[in-house]
Formats: C-alpha cells, structure tokens, sequence
C-alpha cells in the first residue's frame, strides 16, 4: 500500500507537471521502447562478463515528450530561443525485469561455499516512473524539417522506482531466512526480498532518425543508478560492496508526434 500511495504521488505530481506545460502551448510526442537490460547488482562478480552477460533481462515502457520548438495551438513555431531548440522534456513509464544468477571464480569449481552461492537465484522486478531532460546539440526545427536524419541527444534526470526483488535458493532446507544456507561469509539478514520504494538518478546517450515528418525511430542507452542496494534482494555488506544497484539498458523505441 505504501508502494501504491507513493507511486501515485509521484504520477500526479508528473502528470500535472505536464498539464501546466501543456497549458503554453507546446506540442507533445508520444512512444515506446523496449530492449535489453544488463542489471548491475551483488550478484556475480564486478567487471566479470559472465555476470554481466548471464544476469541480463528486458525492460519495456511508454514514454511523452514535451516539444518546446513547436505550437500546438497556432500550428507553427514557438519564439526562437536556445532552449526551444535544443531541449526536450521526457516522461516515463517503465518496467524492467532480470533473472539474477551467481557467476565468476567464487561460483565456480565444488567447493561449499561455490555450490550455495550457485543454488543462490532472484529476480529483479522495477516499476519506473520520471522525468528526463533531453539535449539535442543540432537544431530541433532542422531535424523536423528534414535537414538531417539523425539527431543525437543526451539527457539526465530522476525517477521513482517500485521495486520488487524476489529471492530463492536449492541449497539445504531452502529457507532463506537461514543464513546456514548461503554463502559463508555474509552477515544475518543479507537476503531480504521485500519490495521497496527509492529514487535514482539516469543519464542516458542516444540518436533519433526521421523515419516520416510525424514519427522518429530512437535508440537509447542508459545508466541508472538506484539511491537503494536491496533492488535486486541482496545486500551482502561486505568490504567488497562499494556501489548500490545500478543497470545498462540499449533500448529501441518508436516515437510519434501528436500535433
């Protein structure tokens, strides 16, 4: 309930954001996305490709765009300024999901301590909403005039994450509340799948090509840091733990302009 309150909280506050943008005029963009996501997290080893690669999943998502550059009510350009030529504001409603295994040296060979951590498995379940301020360096009148195809962009903003890990393991009596029954060194209460609430900052690099003069095909590639470490359930508080959650998502989207 807590979850829900907040989230709704948060979507107010962004749709009235939008209602108040709406009201000056400014024309509006409408799409989505969906591609892989490689989720960063206490599982595997750091820097280890075989973490990076086998703890990967799909994220999905709607997404609206404020044009500053153009005016839905006379159907014409707005005052030209650098802003509205150049910036553009996104929303987001997104939702991402990875199966989370152990890899790396220490899940390998048949040791003890290698076979808990391999019979170790959770999910990472994220429900995102925010706002992204994006950067175009080239002119957005001229992209939508076709005087180019491609427009690269940059943006950075901050999102509210729902968060829903979800945490099991073969080993032993398969209780996850025993510690007996993961990996030796981690201290009590390092597994803990309870959902969750946090913020978390995301920065992204990415182009747009003019498919048509009403619609965009964008690629995009993000980085989002989580303001929590318990995203994907495990916090195992060890020296070795220097950064919260964190995840890289390439997605694909298809963008069409409203008016």
């Amino acid at each position: 309930m807590r979850n829900l309150k907040l989230l709704s909280i948060s979507l107010f506050l962004l749709l009235g954001t939008h209602f108040s943008f709406a009201q000056l005029g400014f024309s509006h963009e409408i799409g989505a996305i969906v591609g892989p996501v490689q989720f960063r997290s206490d599982y595997g080893v750091r820097q280890d490709e075989g973490t990076n690669f086998g703890n990967s999943g799909f994220g999905i998502g709607i997404i609206h765009y404020l044009n500053f550059s153009y005016s839905a009510e006379c159907n014409c350009y707005t005052t030209d300024s650098y802003f509205n030529d150049h910036f553009k504001l996104r929303t987001e409603i997104s939702y991402n999901k990875t199966k989370l295994e152990h890899h790396g040296k220490w899940a390998e060979g048949n040791k003890l301590e290698a076979q808990k951590l391999r019979a170790h498995t959770g999910e990472a379940n994220n429900f995102d909403i925010g706002m992204q301020l994006e950067y175009f360096p080239l002119s957005i009148r001229d992209f939508q005039a076709f005087a180019y195809r491609f427009a690269p962009f940059v943006s950075f903003g901050i999102h509210y994450t729902a968060y829903n890990p979800k945490a099991e393991t073969s080993y032993g009596d398969q209780n996850i509340l025993n510690a007996d029954n993961f990996w030796g060194a981690w201290e009590p209460g390092s597994i803990d799948p309870s959902p969750g609430s946090t913020w978390s900052l995301v920065s992204s690099l990415g182009v747009r090509y003019k498919l048509t003069g009403d619609s965009d095909l964008m690629m995009d590639l993000r980085l989002q840091y989580y303001g929590s470490d318990w995203i994907d359930g495990l916090n195992h508080q060890l020296d070795s733990n220097k950064y919260n959650d964190w995840l890289v998502w390439l997605n694909f989207g298809y963008i069409y302009y409203l008016d």
